[in-house]
């Protein structure tokens, strides 16, 4: 027997929307990934300190779907993360809606006036000799406002020597943010290697969109099995605490002597680990920056 698919209305989305806290928020991300096929958007209201995860679905998640979100939720729980009690919610938009919220979300982003990022819609002036990165929303990747990725675009434009040549590598792609970032401000080469095979497509096309196709490798590959053929000057790891943990050898062994090691995505109450780790692989802490639940560090490779 045969399954009539279900049919898609393309004037309207569907937005499932389950609330999240901090240390939820991965394990919710991969049970929706492996639900649905997509990873969703995490915002974070700043007035009520509510977090919520918004998938925008062509169709609308059928009884199964949900009951299976239900039961996975149910197990975060019990293994013990926060979660809050709100209910999960699904409500119908048409397309216009939704991009005039993400409208609404995404600002322009300026670092040091040496990098702007900003969405198609705003023509902001960029300073004099300031890289211009072009990224609009998709409908299951952010924008990279996330405190921790700006943390990433900052180091980017901080170890910038515009008089050397620079190896730069993004481990956890995403939507290519910090990758087409390196080669706006000029990094050569750079790589970046993604898990998820539809976030490398969407890198893959912001690249092109942003006319540095040529100049960036987006890899569709574990880590693990990951084997670059040179060192890099500074590697950017957005991921989280036991991924970190558990690759920190490898992303030690990647970077030049004296190279720089930027790590985000961790909670403040990770952080001590996560340093004393990597500090008995040889690298050497830096400098660290909290905000809210979050921190960043930036490492180096011991010579």
């Amino acid at each position: 027997m045969v399954r009539k698919a279900r049919s898609v209305r393309q004037d309207r989305l569907w937005n499932l929307t389950v609330p999240v806290s901090v240390e939820s928020e991965e394990a919710v991300t991969e049970i929706l990934f492996e639900l649905f096929g997509l990873r969703p958007s995490v915002y974070h209201n700043a007035e009520t300190h509510v977090s919520t995860a918004h998938l925008y679905l062509p169709n609308k998640p059928g009884a199964s779907e949900l009951h299976g979100l239900t039961q996975a939720l149910k197990r975060v729980r019990r293994a013990g993360l926060a979660l809050p009690a709100q209910p999960i919610t699904v409500k119908s938009i048409r397309q216009e809606d939704w991009a005039e919220s993400w409208k609404r979300h995404f600002k322009p982003l300026l670092i040091q006036r040496r990098l702007l990022i900003r969405p198609s819609w705003i023509r902001k002036s960029a300073p004099k000799k300031c890289a211009v990165v072009v990224l609009d929303p998709g409908l299951s990747f952010g924008t990279g406002q996330h405190p921790t990725t700006r943390f990433c675009l900052e180091q980017l434009v901080a170890h910038r020597n515009p008089t050397l040549s620079q190896a730069f590598l993004d481990v956890g792609a995403g939507s290519g943010i910090l990758a087409i970032s390196a080669a706006k401000l000029g990094y050569t080469p750079v790589h970046a290697v993604e898990l998820d095979p539809q976030a490398v497509r969407i890198a893959v096309l912001n690249a092109r969109k942003n006319r540095v196709a040529k100049s960036v490798s987006i890899i569709c590959k574990d880590l693990a099995r990951f084997r670059p053929r040179f060192s890099y000057d500074l590697i950017c790891a957005n991921l989280i605490f036991d991924l970190l943990i558990e690759t920190r050898r490898k992303l030690v062994g990647f970077l030049n002597p004296g190279g720089h090691l930027v790590i985000a995505g961790i909670l403040r109450s990770q952080m001590t680990r996560v340093i004393r780790a990597f500090s008995e692989s040889g690298a050497k802490t830096i400098s660290r920056r909290a905000e809210a639940e979050w921190e960043s560090a930036v490492l180096i490779r011991r010579v």
